[in-house]
């Protein structure tokens, strides 16, 4: 039987650094079958990446929102203008607090 074709039974958990590695993949489903369903049992018995994997889901929706959302020019013009003085001043190490 190949490493593809493996039953549940002899399916190595994965650990939260493997989880964690793999969160972004999961959710673009770009996973095998068997290992979307390995994700998806220890986010269910994981609290740690129970909540790591939501935070994910709702910066990825944030985003979402975010990009849709039109940019007024002159908001825009501003954010330029601090940016490009900031990077003029060279005696000032920090990037601006907006």
């Amino acid at each position: 039987m190949s490493n593809n074709h493996m039953t549940n039974a002899n399916q190595k958990e994965l650990n939260c650094q493997e989880v964690v590695e793999l969160v972004t993949d999961y959710l673009e489903k770009a996973l095998l079958p068997e290992t979307q369903a390995q994700i998806e049992e220890h986010i269910e018995t994981c609290p740690g990446c129970n909540t790591f994997y939501e935070q994910v889901q709702q910066t990825i929706m944030m985003l979402r929102k975010l990009s849709e959302q039109q940019t007024f020019p002159e908001t825009k013009q501003d954010l330029l203008e601090i940016f490009r003085n900031w990077k003029l001043d060279e005696s000032n190490s920090e990037p601006p607090l907006v």
